[in-house]
């Protein structure tokens, strides 16, 4: 499984692909579009913000799967949102606006769960890795 290093790096190199285009490359990955999720910190208070891809849009409505690659330990910035659900999004060229997170209910998941995999595959070998439930995460307009 990745470890927090190679997770961060990662990030940071998708942020030095967006700052290095002008923002005309890195906003999309898979065919999924990519967004820049900001959390609270849940123990620090600080903001914290991390790329991640969208499988799954229904109008404003993102959906984020929180697989950390499969490992057994969940991401951080689902434990982030879990403690504080207000987040900010960003998405191509689009200033952040503020949402609100909540992880599927069960039937939501089980309804939206083989759509996601059936189009993105890596998101079903992630599940087959780990022991958790791999949550699906919906990032909701704020009214």
């Amino acid at each position: 499984m990745p470890s927090d290093f190679v997770l961060k790096a990662m990030n940071g190199i998708h942020r030095g692909v967006l700052k290095l285009s002008g923002g005309k490359m890195g906003w999309e990955l898979s065919k999924m579009p990519v967004l820049e999720l900001t959390t609270t910190g849940r123990k620090s208070g600080a903001r914290r913000t991390v790329m991640l891809t969208s499988p799954w849009q229904d109008g404003d409505t993102l959906v984020v799967v929180a697989s950390r690659g499969g490992d057994d330990k969940p991401p951080a910035w689902l434990l982030n949102l879990s403690a504080n659900p207000d987040v900010e999004v960003a998405l191509r060229g689009e200033a952040p606006r503020p949402m609100r997170a909540r992880v599927a209910s069960a039937e939501e998941r089980a309804e939206l769960w083989p759509k996601v995999t059936a189009e993105f595959r890596n998101y079903a070998e992630y599940q087959t890795k780990t022991s958790r439930e791999i949550p699906l995460v919906f990032l909701e307009p704020v009214a």
